[in-house]
């Protein structure tokens, strides 16, 4: 039978840690109480309900013309033929090339723009720099519909019609993109700015040398928004072109349902290639996406 002087010895003293490495704890077992078995069920027919309406996508793209009207998802003979129809006898090679470059062209540029304007808002210091953000900020409360007649009007009157600059130039600014990265740029330390400063770099220095190199997290979801935004962009396009050269993909996708309203197939076959680059790009810089949010905080 152990003495006292053992019995304290082997009980630890209040307070003391425990010395036992955290690894051969053992890991606490998840509760399946009513509230989280309820957010798993919710999750779980969220899920569901995403991903089934690009399930049929993909499998009403392989259905042959005879099984569009069949009740069944699955097709009975899958073929490629859908696939091989939309870009030999319609130019949608020219369509996607058409929202690649403009999307392109548009984010670069938007990048570029609104990354010197939020560091300009955050970090310069001049009379009316709040009333210029305010200004830029309630942009964000106006729609598309509200502004589409006057841009229309300017970009006619300037000449861009039926151009790749009637397509680039009126989506460049975004207030979004400036104000979350006016909040990125504030949450930086002040003592990076002011070294490089006492070493004799000059304002566009430290933004070029400091502040982006900084910014690669959330100039990287900036890069998804931006492009998706662009490459789903459907009413601008629409109003601005009518030469078909110029013809987005997406606007390509609604002269499919036009022409083939009876022939579904050929529509799901283009709507799951014009996906396919939006996936890809999310899933290069899911990454870089994740860390945003941890560092800008979308407050």
């Amino acid at each position: 039978m152990p003495t006292t002087d053992e019995l304290v010895q082997a009980t630890p003293a209040a307070g003391v840690v425990d010395p036992t490495p955290a690894r051969r704890r053992p890991a606490p077992r998840a509760r399946w109480t009513r509230r989280n078995v309820g957010l798993l069920a919710l999750g779980l027919v969220l899920g569901v309900l995403t991903v089934l309406p690009l399930v049929i996508m993909v499998l009403g793209s392989f259905k042959p013309e005879a099984e569009v009207t069949a009740p069944t998802i699955l097709p009975q003979e899958p073929t490629f033929e859908n696939y091989v129809y939309v870009f030999t006898e319609v130019p949608f090679l020219r369509y996607l090339l058409n929202s690649a470059f403009i999307s392109g062209v548009i984010t670069v540029l938007a990048l570029w723009f609104h990354s010197m304007a939020a560091y300009a808002l955050a970090r310069l210091r001049f009379p009316g720099r709040e009333a210029i953000f305010l200004v830029i900020f309630s942009t964000l409360l106006v729609s598309l519909p509200v502004v589409m007649v006057p841009t229309f009007a300017v970009v006619r009157a300037l000449g861009m019609v039926d151009s790749y600059a009637g397509l680039i130039i009126p989506a460049i600014f975004n207030a979004f993109g400036i104000f979350l990265l006016r909040q990125f740029y504030i949450s930086l330390p002040a003592e990076l700015e002011e070294a490089a400063l006492l070493d004799g770099a000059g304002y566009w220095r430290v933004y070029w040398s400091v502040i982006l190199p900084l910014s690669r997290p959330i100039l990287s979801a900036l890069t998804v928004f931006f492009f998706l935004a662009n490459w789903n962009s459907f009413v601008w396009p629409l109003t601005i072109t009518s030469d078909p050269n110029l013809r987005t993909v997406q606007v390509g996708i609604a002269s499919f349902q036009l022409q083939y309203s009876g022939n579904w197939n050929y529509t799901l076959a283009a709507a799951t290639v014009a996906a396919l680059p939006m996936l890809a790009l999310f899933f290069f810089f899911q990454r870089h996406i994740v860390e945003s949010i941890k560092s800008a905080g979308f407050k």
